[in-house]
Parts: structure tokens; C-alpha cells; sequence
């Protein structure tokens, strides 16, 4: 009996056995509660923390759905030392006696697939923008809508539908795409944009041509009846070499009701010597039968020729310089007609250095220096007549 009783205290008697069968049971209870208690901190701190949640940007979005945004903001400050305001100037935008500008802010907004239908808009707002407005817009606005067409590519073929860029000239409206702050004297004596249908075809990877008929010389709707053929080739012989040839011919207005057929032929040459240096050329004839005459009463058959050389070299990797030297000569005065106190035609140069300076990847400084010289005095100050005339400028050129 003393074997079998175990006395705890004098009140609670168990035998062994039911004391070693309690335990067996009391033991696994207690773990498993404590496994329990614990199991949801153990959860918590073991519980991987979730990602963010990444919001894309608008530029994200629209690259995503095959849109493309860009756009530029001009603004510079020029000085001349002859009135070019209300005198005589061979100037296209820069045309300030001693102001700050903002000359343009540009926006463009593209979706061009490779393969279907695409379009683009451009629009371009600021001072510029009333050189470049075409026939009927007589406003003056500093709203122009410079690009607006549709298009549609198959392989190798793409035409478009609207309003458009021309293909002539080495510099445009586009200022980022310009290594000069002013516009040389050709940049004015071709057209800016065409209304019509243009078809490009590549050829190969070295050839691209173009065809196309427009309205002619900026003009949103036909000023006369005519319309104007455009004929392109872009020739690629080689990598550093780009070779632009171009043709417009059709009727266009001359003045006293008059129309007459206008054709304009056109050379841009790019070369890269090395990458840092850059050379170009350019070539314009431009002929116009029945040209409205100043001199002489009736009409005449008027021409005027242009050549430009271009130098750009980056020679530090925020700094780089750009030249120009160029010249026109408006045989019969039908270009820039014969200014006052001239009567005979009149040729024109022009040398500009600018220096510019990267401050960012999408920010660039540019001083400039030009002198326009003519072989008849036609700059004036408001006293004195001069065969010449000096500018000085300072742009800033933001892109986004």
C-alpha cells in the first residue's frame, strides 16, 4: 500500500501511475499552447514586407502606348548696332534692336509606327511664330500650328497628309535641331512648310526618295490654281556623308495679280570628319518667271543663287562652337526687293560664331556673334546709311 499511495500534503492522494500518465499528458498541452501563443508574432516578423507600388510617369505611359511627347523652350536676348526693326534687315526671327525674346516655345506630339497609320501635330508659340504663318493668316498671331498630318507606312513606303516641314534647306524651324542662335539668309529665301501629300520611299538603306504635291510656298490654301510637284532624294554613300537634293516647281503669286512658274533647287550636304567635328554645305537656286518688277514697269524673269558653309566642333565635352559663313545674291531684287536709297540688285553676306555651352543634358547656353554685310549701303541706325551690320546675342535653349 505504501507503494502504491503517494500523499501530497494530507489532502490530494494519486497513485504513482496516475501521476506519471498526468505528466505525460500536461507536457504536450503546454507546448502547443505556447507554439500557438507565439506562432502569429513568429508570422508577423517572418511576413516579407510588400513592394511599392511603382506609379508610372506620363513620359512612361505615352512611350508605352507608342506616343512620343517633346518640346523646347527659346528664349534668348539680342543687341544690334543698326535698326533692323523698322529698317532694312536680311534677318528671318532675330530681328530685335536690343531686347529680351522668347522667340519659341515648340511642342510636338508624334505616334509614327513603323507599320499602319500615325500622325503628328507641332505646334509652335512666341514671336517666331508670326514669321512662319501661312497664306490666309494675316494675323500676326504668336500661335502657329506648324505641323498637322496624318500618314501611313508599309514597309519600305510612307506617304502623309496635311501640313508639313519642306525639304529644302540645312537649318529649321525646329531650334534644338540648329547649331547656330540666328537663322542664315537662306533659312528665309526657301519655304518653311507645304500643304498637300508627300510619299517617301526607301529604296534601299542608303536611298530615300520623295514625291509629293502641295499647294506651293506656305500656303494653307491655295493662293492661285496651280499646285507645286516636290521631287527628293536623301543618298547615304557612305556613314559619314548625308547627301539631300530637292526640287519645288510649280505657279506661284507674284504680285499685281500676276502668277508665274517658280522652281527651286536645293543641296544640303552633311559630313562627320571625326565625331566631334562636323561639316556642312548648301546650294540654292531658286528661278521665278513673271517676277513682279520694282525697277521697271511689267514683269520680269528673276532669279537669285545662295551657297553656305557650315563648321561645328565640340572641342570640350560641355563646349562646342559653331560656324557659318554664307552668301546671297539677289540678281534681279526678288527676293528681298531693292531697299531704300538702292535701285540696282544687291548681293549679301553674313559670318556667325556661336559658342555654346552644355549646363545640362536638356540645357544649353549659346553666345552669338554675326555681321551681315551687303555691296550697297542698306542698314540704317536712323541718321546713317551702312554697308554693314553687327549683332550680338545670348540664347538659352531648354528641351523636355
Amino acid at each position: 500500500m505504501a507503494q502504491e499511495m503517494l500523499t501530497v500534503g494530507s489532502s490530494f492522494p494519486f497513485t504513482l501511475r496516475e501521476s506519471i500518465n498526468m505528466r505525460k499528458y500536461i507536457l504536450p498541452l503546454a507546448l502547443a499552447a505556447s507554439a500557438t501563443a507565439s506562432a502569429p508574432a513568429m508570422a508577423q516578423q517572418a511576413a516579407p514586407q510588400a513592394p511599392a507600388v511603382a506609379i508610372p510617369t506620363l513620359d512612361k505611359v505615352l512611350e508605352a502606348s507608342g506616343v512620343a511627347v517633346s518640346g523646347y523652350i527659346d528664349m534668348a536676348y539680342q543687341h544690334a548696332d543698326r535698326n533692323i526693326e523698322t529698317g532694312f534687315s536680311p534677318r528671318v526671327f532675330d530681328s530685335q534692336n536690343n531686347s529680351f525674346v522668347l522667340h519659341q516655345f515648340g511642342l510636338q506630339v508624334a505616334k509614327q509606327p513603323k507599320e499602319g497609320i500615325g500622325g503628328l501635330v507641332n505646334i509652335t508659340a512666341g514671336k517666331d511664330a508670326q514669321v512662319i504663318h501661312s497664306f490666309p493668316d494675316p494675323s500676326g498671331s504668336m500661335f502657329d500650328i506648324t505641323q498637322a498630318f496624318m500618314q501611313y507606312a508599309s514597309g519600305p513606303f510612307t506617304v502623309m497628309a496635311g501640313k508639313f516641314v519642306t525639304l529644302q534647306g540645312s537649318e529649321v524651324i525646329w531650334s534644338p535641331s540648329n547649331n547656330n542662335f540666328s537663322r542664315s539668309i537662306l533659312f528665309g529665301a526657301i519655304p518653311f512648310t507645304h500643304t498637300g501629300v508627300r510619299a517617301s520611299y526607301a529604296a534601299t538603306d542608303t536611298i530615300t526618295l520623295y514625291g509629293g504635291l502641295n499647294n506651293g510656298w506656305d500656303q494653307l490654301t491655295d493662293a492661285n490654281k496651280g499646285k507645286t510637284l516636290e521631287l527628293g532624294a536623301t543618298l547615304t554613300p557612305i556613314k559619314p556623308l548625308s547627301i539631300t537634293i530637292s526640287d519645288y516647281r510649280g505657279q506661284e503669286p507674284t504680285g499685281f495679280n500676276q502668277n508665274g512658274t517658280r522652281n527651286s533647287f536645293n543641296i544640303v550636304a552633311t559630313y562627320t570628319v571625326i565625331e566631334p567635328l562636323t561639316l556642312g554645305f548648301e546650294f540654292l537656286k531658286v528661278d521665278q518667271k513673271n517676277a513682279a518688277s520694282v525697277a521697271t514697269p511689267g514683269s520680269i524673269d528673276a532669279k537669285y543663287t545662295g551657297l553656305a558653309g557650315y563648321v561645328s566642333y565640340m572641342f570640350m565635352p560641355k563646349w562646342r562652337v559653331a560656324l557659318r559663313l554664307e552668301s546671297l545674291d539677289d540678281k534681279d531684287g526678288f527676293h528681298f526687293g531693292f531697299p531704300a536709297g538702292t535701285t540696282s540688285p544687291t548681293k549679301y553676306r553674313e559670318y556667325t560664331t556661336t559658342v555654346g555651352y552644355l549646363v545640362a543634358d536638356n540645357l544649353e547656353l549659346r553666345g552669338e556673334v554675326r555681321t551681315d554685310r551687303a555691296s550697297q549701303p542698306v542698314f540704317t541706325d536712323g541718321t546713317n546709311v551702312s554697308k554693314g551690320l553687327t549683332t550680338f546675342a545670348v540664347q538659352a535653349l531648354y528641351k523636355f
